[in-house]
């Protein structure tokens, strides 16, 4: 199909999938949870954080997360005890353990406590059409606080050549101003038009498909591939294209 095809198509997809139906088989329905913005904006990056791997699980052991901090997370990020930290060490979603998960909190108290909050420090660093270099520098400022070498795989750096594909869906969902109530938009300070698309197995293969990725790998490359692409689409809201991507990939097995 020709480039307005293509567009015609994505965009009828975007509307299909960009639905409140959605939430309810994805994680982002955790953030969904809270009204406060930085129990939003903490329990979106925790649950991004170990969005790989089967959906039902990710989702549970999103909620889990949640009742271990009292479903309060923003106060137990500031108040918490070392004995409530006791309580963390049991979790284990896939290689994201108990340990990774007391190292997050104090990485998050970190962030509120010394850099005024998350949305702050990925605003810090953002450029014109790329929050890449802002993922890169947020993992620094949140593993200032004393850590094991192994707990840093759970954040992606794009300047290792990742795609980052979960720091990018969680900016999604803090930034983008979604008409429909997917998305929570939350964060103002950032433009929807710096965002990357979740680049991931679904998504990558039925974007090349459609001739938007040439690049065989899912990496940071391939990932500016795709974010080219999509902005010719729609400059100011690219990342809406993820819904169609992925909901040809997971839902129609495109």
């Amino acid at each position: 199909m020709n480039s307005d095809e293509l567009k015609s198509f994505l965009d009828e997809k975007v509307i299909q999938y960009n639905t409140r139906d959605f939430i309810d088989s994805d994680p982002v329905q955790i953030p969904h949870l809270f009204s406060q913005k930085e129990d939003i904006e903490i329990a979106g990056f925790l649950a991004a954080t170990i969005a790989w791997g089967n959906r039902k699980m990710i989702i549970k052991n999103a909620h889990r997360m949640m009742e271990l901090m009292g479903n309060a997370p923003y106060d137990f990020i500031l108040s918490h005890q070392e004995k409530d930290l006791k309580d963390l060490e049991s979790f284990v979603h896939r290689t994201f353990n108990g340990q990774d998960f007391i190292v997050f909190i104090k990485g998050l108290q970190h962030i509120y406590q010394k850099h005024n909050g998350l949305e702050a420090v990925f605003a810090k660093n953002q450029e014109s059409l790329s929050m890449q270099k802002s993922i890169t520098e947020f993992k620094k400022v949140f593993f200032e606080v004393p850590h094991a070498t192994r707990t840093q795989k759970h954040i992606s750096d794009p300047l290792n050549n990742s795609a980052a594909k979960r720091i990018n869906m969680y900016l999604r969902w803090m930034v983008r101003q979604d008409t429909k109530g997917v998305d929570l938009g939350i964060w103002k300070s950032i433009s929807p038009a710096a965002l990357s698309c979740p680049l991931d197995v679904h998504s990558g293969n039925v974007a090349r498909k459609l001739g938007l990725l040439h690049r065989k790998q899912n990496d940071a490359k391939a990932l500016a591939e795709l974010d080219t692409q999509l902005r010719i689409l729609d400059p100011n809201d690219p990342v809406k294209y993820d819904f169609a991507l992925f909901g040809l990939g997971v839902f129609e097995g495109f």
